[in-house]
């Protein structure tokens, strides 16, 4: 399994949700797999305006094949009105042909968000992303309430998935948050590490 990956997907319009990835990645790499960390261009009004194939800084965009090749996934937006961001949304829905094949079936899979507002929809956004992984089959992997800062929170965290409070923009991640996005990330690898074991 030297070449297993989780793809941290993510689409971060003020830095928070790619700050959250970064350290998901983190918890990737301590269970013993590597992050392949992976956004996605915002969504133009413009049909005609493209984004550069390569963004000007942060990670680079993903693909299909990032996304077929992964052992697991950890998938990431900021909310929008208790659902995910659309850029997100429009790189899932590309996604039919992986469906059609069943490539993603049987693969971890997680999601994090952050939200402005402590009640504005971090638990629904969470949700909403997992919708269409179920679709793909994957399986769902949570945060259990044996995660100490879980239950001692003052911000983000849902046994769904990560999450950050980031008030009015300015707001890092507090222990809480970080914690439980490294333990998002391990588990995740670990989940994934077992799998591919029991494949092999």
């Amino acid at each position: 399994m030297s070449d297993a990956y989780i793809l941290v997907l993510y689409y971060s319009r003020h830095g928070a949700t790619a700050e959250m990835a970064r350290q998901i990645a983190r918890g990737v790499e301590s269970g013993g797999l590597e992050a392949r960390l992976r956004t996605v261009p915002a969504v133009s009004t413009e049909c005609e305006a493209q984004a550069p194939s390569i963004p000007a800084e942060g990670a680079v965009y993903a693909s299909l094949d990032d996304l077929r090749h992964c052992a697991g996934l950890a998938l990431g937006s900021p909310t929008r009105f208790g659902n995910m961001a659309a850029p997100l949304k429009y790189f899932l829905d590309g996604t039919s042909g992986l469906w059609l094949t069943g490539e993603l079936i049987g693969k971890p899979a997680s999601v994090f968000t952050s939200t402005a507002s402590l009640h504005g929809g971090q638990e629904t956004t969470l949700l909403s992303m997992l919708l269409p992984l179920l679709h793909h089959g994957m399986l769902v992997c949570g945060l259990p309430y044996s995660e100490a800062a879980l239950l001692e929170t003052r911000g983000g965290g849902t046994p769904y998935g990560a999450s950050h409070h980031a008030g009015d923009g300015k707001r890092p991640l507090d222990e809480h948050e970080t914690a439980l996005c490294r333990a998002l990330g391990r588990r995740l690898a670990e989940i994934a590490r077992r799998l591919e074991g029991d494949r092999g």
